[in-house]
């Protein structure tokens, strides 16, 4: 047989029940997901910054960085909303690699997916209770996200997943907003079809039940560059990539038009320092024109306490990425405090 059965792993149900979020922690949730809200629908003019490591690999690590994330939000919150990346499970090109905490709480051990599930609800409930900040994650397995779907005020759907009929009906089905990206290729026709999908009403299979969703209206595009067919890195940041995406959100009949781009990947050919410079540019893109401006809601930084990535089996650096690189604090801190002056 093909597939070996390892463990069956407990409903979320259970996991909830076992590792749940306090009266406190329910409420400051329902008021962040409120403020998130507003400003994808436009009732607040606040920038969102979604900002964190490629890959929250360690809980330590994380939970300083998103407790450092918090002082600053106290300092900006008047204009921005910052809502921390803590990514869990990661996409892989290959399929090899390092497949985020879910796989393997611990870099350096064996995968454990009974373990990881654990660990990756300890972090978001550490995350919530020390910080007062509640998070992003990938959705990467659409059945997964149960585990966490009482916890997170933010969902990406990535590149190479936007075009899954399950993850399209999947984020139909949620009350945050969810962030559809680029595929790998770039194609804008492929990312908006996404949203559309996740905007109506569905009936599926989901966790080997028959239900039907509501449609999300706060599904939307993230602009993450793109790769031709020789392996280029094309950007899609520009201006006049914004005003093309514009004109073709404009002529669909979707709710809530809105935009984050994401400032990595192939819009920096992964050269992280990059980044603040890119940022600069979409913001003076809003300022420029007061339509890019409605429809640019907010930025995607990859950022961790230690610039740049290091290798798996390393002599480990405390905060450093052990995925794709990132900025480190004093850099990403700095550009913060830029973004809230200027957006």
């Amino acid at each position: 047989m093909s597939v070996v059965l390892n463990k069956e792993l407990p409903h979320p149900s259970m996991m909830k029940q076992e590792f749940p979020l306090s009266e406190e922690m329910i409420a400051l949730k329902k008021t962040r997901d409120a403020q998130i809200r507003d400003v994808f629908t436009g009732k607040s003019d606040k920038f969102i910054v979604l900002v964190g490591p490629c890959s929250a690999d360690n809980e330590e690590a994380v939970c300083e960085y998103v407790s450092r994330l918090a002082e600053v939000n106290e300092k900006v919150k008047d204009r921005l909303i910052i809502i921390p990346r803590i990514y869990t499970n990661k996409p892989r090109t290959t399929g090899e690699g390092y497949k985020g905490m879910l796989h393997q709480p611990d870099p350096d051990q064996a995968p454990d997916l009974y373990a990881g599930i654990i660990a990756i609800r300890k972090m978001h409930l550490r995350v919530i209770a020390e910080s007062g900040l509640t998070a992003a994650d990938e959705m990467l397995y659409p059945e997964n996200r149960s585990y966490l779907d009482d916890l997170l005020s933010y969902e990406a759907v990535g590149a190479r997943s936007v075009e899954n009929q399950q993850h399209r009906l999947t984020a139909s089905g949620m009350d945050i907003p969810v962030g559809m990206k680029n595929p790998t290729s770039g194609d804008f026709a492929v990312m908006l079809n996404s949203v559309i999908a996740a905007q109506m009403s569905h009936n599926y299979i989901y966790r080997g039940c028959d239900v039907t969703t509501s449609g999300n209206d706060l599904a939307h595009v993230i602009l993450r560059g793109g790769v031709d067919r020789y392996g280029t890195n094309i950007p899609n940041y520009h201006y006049e990539d914004l005003v093309r995406l514009m004109d073709m959100y404009l002529k669909l009949p979707l709710k809530n038009p809105a935009v984050v781009v994401d400032v990595n990947h192939s819009n920096s050919a992964k050269k992280f320092k990059e980044q603040i410079r890119i940022v600069s540019e979409v913001l003076h893109s809003r300022n420029h024109n007061p339509d890019v401006k409605k429809l640019v809601k907010g930025v995607m930084i990859e950022s961790y306490l230690e610039e740049g990535r290091q290798d798996i089996g390393t002599t480990h650096v405390y905060g450093k990425s052990i995925t794709d690189p990132c900025l480190g604090w004093c850099d990403t801190e700095a550009l913060l405090y830029k973004i809230a002056e200027n957006c």
